[in-house]
């Protein structure tokens, strides 16, 4: 199965590098999904899990911006 050997050869892009661009763009889509979710709440009046959310969205920003440092750091080594 390709999916569980795929090493770059078919990609072009070695496995650590495409799993770390999928982490930055899954903590992206999470903070916009999470975005949809905080205005339900906040509709229905519970600020406890808006709350919720709204840290959840925080620590989704901050893995995005993490792993978009060490993507620049690399992409910069070429």
């Amino acid at each position: 199965m390709t999916s569980q050997t795929e090493t770059g050869g078919v990609t072009g892009t070695r496995d650590k590098d495409y799993n770390l661009i999928w982490y930055v763009e899954s903590c992206l889509d999470n903070a916009l999904r999470l975005d949809t979710y905080i205005q339900d709440a906040e509709r229905d009046g519970d600020s406890e899990v808006a709350e919720l959310f709204r840290k959840a969205q925080a620590d989704s920003r901050k893995g995005a911006e993490l792993g978009k440092g060490l993507l620049r750091s690399r992409l910069d080594r070429g």
